[in-house]
């Protein structure tokens, strides 16, 4: 599923390309079509992104959400540029290996491979603009310069203002939203008051926006807490500290593109890290492999429907 990190790069693409255009929107699969022509050849205004939800602002005061789900993904054509990353470049590294993004300039979300709803396999970039839709586009905004496909969403709608703010209200906090102090101020109070898992509380969007199961695991490991731990019972020092961890991650991944959540990778180590998912993470998708801190074995198990990843010794 796409994590935060995508959806605020998402919305910056929006904000560069799209903001302050009269656009066209339109269905091209048709199951958006009566949404789409309530927001047809409006001004888009404002677009925010809180965790894992997008909201796009129209002229006559609509909204537009969107939540990618577990398979959506924006494509995007056109005359699209994106703003030099961390990493120096945005699409390979000092080194000239290509980068394993997880976002790139032209496709924003999960990776094709996941894209159940999408029959077909984009091919080669098609000449013109705009482009034939491909696949199945729920939703498709052209801007004079620019146009931007979605596909697979779980959520894909047109709401009211007020709509708008009573879907943001059961919302936890997005550090790029509330600010790192106030924030954590809302996550420690949560977080003090439940009996739930740690390792639960920090997937769930009510309690903190934006966590999946990617940073779920890595912010977990970082601070060698056990995901088994009730939130309450969890030291508030703790909680604050993975609170910052998530700030911090955040925007990397904005600015990267990728999910880095190793620190201090120099050399060949950081080289192999930006080229590979493989070399990113201390334990994600690491399940039997050696913990690279103490050597003990990855553990996962399932916790509510997504698998958990974590070392038995270091989060004891």
């Amino acid at each position: 599923m796409p994590e935060g990190h995508s959806v605020h790069r998402i919305a910056r693409q929006f904000r560069a390309h799209f903001e302050g255009s009269t656009v066209r929107v339109s269905s091209p699969q048709g199951r958006f079509a009566r949404d789409a022509a309530q927001i047809d050849g409006r001004t888009i205004t404002q677009v925010r992104a809180v965790g894992k939800q997008m909201f796009m602002e129209f002229d006559h005061g609509l909204w537009l959400r969107v939540h990618l789900g577990m398979y959506g993904a924006w494509d995007f054509a056109g005359d699209i540029t994106v703003q030099p990353t961390a990493l120096g470049e945005t699409t390979r590294p000092d080194d000239g290996a290509a980068i394993d993004h997880q976002d790139s300039l032209a496709s924003i979300g999960a990776p094709r491979r996941l894209r159940m709803s999408e029959a077909d396999r984009l091919g080669p970039a098609i000449e013109g603009f705009p482009p034939e839709p491909v696949g199945q586009v729920r939703c498709r905004i052209l801007a004079p310069h620019a146009v931007a496909d979605l596909r697979g969403p779980t959520a894909c709608e047109v709401l009211t203002a007020e709509e708008v703010q009573a879907v943001i209200a059961k919302l936890g906090p997005d550090p790029l939203v509330d600010g790192t102090a106030r924030g954590e101020r809302r996550f420690l109070e949560v977080v003090a008051r439940k009996p739930t898992p740690i390792g639960l509380l920090l997937m769930d969007q009510s309690v903190v926006s934006g966590i999946g199961n990617v940073y779920r695991a890595e912010i977990l490991f970082r601070a060698r807490q056990s995901p088994f731990t009730p939130g309450r019972e969890v030291p508030p020092e703790v909680v604050a500290g993975m609170w910052r961890d998530w700030a911090k991650l955040l925007r990397i991944g904005i600015d990267t593109g990728i999910m880095l959540t190793m620190d201090g990778l120099r050399g060949e180590a950081r080289r192999r890290a930006i080229a590979s998912r493989d070399d990113r993470h201390w334990v994600y998708h690491r399940t039997g492999l050696p913990c690279r801190v103490c050597g003990t074995h990855i553990a996962m198990q399932e916790l509510a429907g997504r698998k958990l990843y974590w070392c038995p010794t270091d989060q004891a």
